[in-house]
């Protein structure tokens, strides 16, 4: 019985790390696409300050 909880534990556990691991590639991916739309916004509103310069 107890060999049974154990491996039934591991099972559920590696189950988890997956899904964590899954859950931190999905946070880091949408911390670089904010990343990248704060950039472009900066771009844009500094192009929008300087006189000459088209936003792009």
């Amino acid at each position: 019985m107890r060999t049974a909880l154990r491996t039934l534990e591991e099972i559920l556990l590696s189950t988890g790390q997956r899904t964590a691991r899954r859950n931190a590639w999905s946070a880091v991916q949408e911390d670089r696409r904010r990343a990248q739309a704060r950039a472009r916004a900066q771009q844009v509103l500094e192009a929008g300050r300087t006189p000459g310069r088209t936003a792009t």
